[in-house]
């Protein structure tokens, strides 16, 4: 979700990659149905990958959304910065088909929220627009 929505505000400014410490085979339907009915966004050609992937890679900044995932990710190479948002994970919600899909779209409004306010940090609104910037989320 993160991956989509970051996209999407940066207006592609952005080089976004999203991966994970223990990725699934696909991403969660309700991941997708909560992108698409809340901002209209699809999320067509993205699917889960490993951390691993992305090792070599210089990136800017790596943005983990679970204490799970900060937990157990690698040290890149380069300056690198780090940063945790602490969000529940919405796929580890136990309860009701609607209960779940809540959960979802409550971790994709404030996925967005999140994203609106770093977005408009001046130390990264400042370098939007003048270069790519590499993130990992």
């Amino acid at each position: 979700m993160a991956e989509a929505l970051l996209r999407q505000l940066s207006h592609g400014q952005v080089e976004v990659f999203s991966a994970g410490s223990e990725p699934r085979p696909e991403i969660h339907p309700l991941a997708r149905q909560a992108v698409r009915d809340l901002f209209g966004l699809e999320m067509a050609g993205q699917h889960p990958k490993p951390l691993d992937r992305f090792l070599d890679q210089r990136l800017d900044y790596v943005i983990s959304v679970c204490d799970r995932a900060d937990a157990a990710c690698p040290i890149f190479s380069g300056d690198t910065e780090r940063i945790h948002w602490r969000f529940e994970d919405p796929a580890a919600v136990e309860g009701t088909e609607e209960e779940k899909r809540r959960a979802f779209e409550r971790t994709a409004k404030d996925l967005m929220g999140r994203i609106r306010i770093w977005l408009a940090l001046p130390i990264i609104s400042s370098r939007i627009g003048t270069a790519p910037v590499g993130h990992a989320i």
